[in-house]
């Protein structure tokens, strides 16, 4: 049974149950968070930020997560609907794994601590990781379209009668 039937099945009616309802969605996304939430903290514990100072290890999971997930959607989302493996990637990968290595609780505390004894750095901290994290998801969107185009170049060139 595929996992929309199951949830036609379990609901006993013809309408599948909506994929943030369904269990095996709830696991993905669990278990993706659990493996991305480890990462960061490892991450975190092995570079912490200085008392006070800059906290780039966040900066840096939160611009890399910001990529990763603008690559992870524009491939799957060139690929096809979102169904079967590619919602299973989307879910463990992109809001589970990716969504737990990003952060947004700590860079909330981050803003927040360094406000009290250094406010621009605090201002420069929030107004650098909005804007560049909207950048990266942008790089991350360009890099997938131009994985998928080169794909595709390369797929038409290995058919018969397809440009070389």
């Amino acid at each position: 049974m595929t996992d929309d039937t199951t949830a036609r099945a379990s609901e006993g009616s013809g309408r599948a149950r909506p994929v943030h309802l369904r269990w095996s969605s709830i696991g993905l996304v669990a278990l993706g968070g659990t493996v991305g939430t480890a990462i960061r903290e490892g991450l975190a514990l092995t570079f912490p930020a200085p008392p006070g100072g800059f906290p780039l290890t966040v900066f840096a999971i939160n611009l890399v997560g910001s990529f990763a997930l603008g690559l992870l959607l524009e491939t799957l989302v060139r690929r096809g609907p979102d169904e079967g493996a590619r919602r299973t990637a989307r879910l463990l990968l992109g809001t589970g794994l990716i969504g737990g290595f990003t952060t947004y609780s700590a860079f909330a505390v981050d803003v927040a601590a360094l406000t009290d004894g250094a406010p621009a750095v605090a201002i420069g901290y929030a107004v650098g990781s909005v804007v560049l994290g909207a950048v990266a998801a942008g790089a991350g969107i360009v890099a997938g379209a131009r994985l998928h185009g080169r794909r595709s170049r390369r797929g038409a060139s290995d058919r018969p009668g397809g440009a070389s």
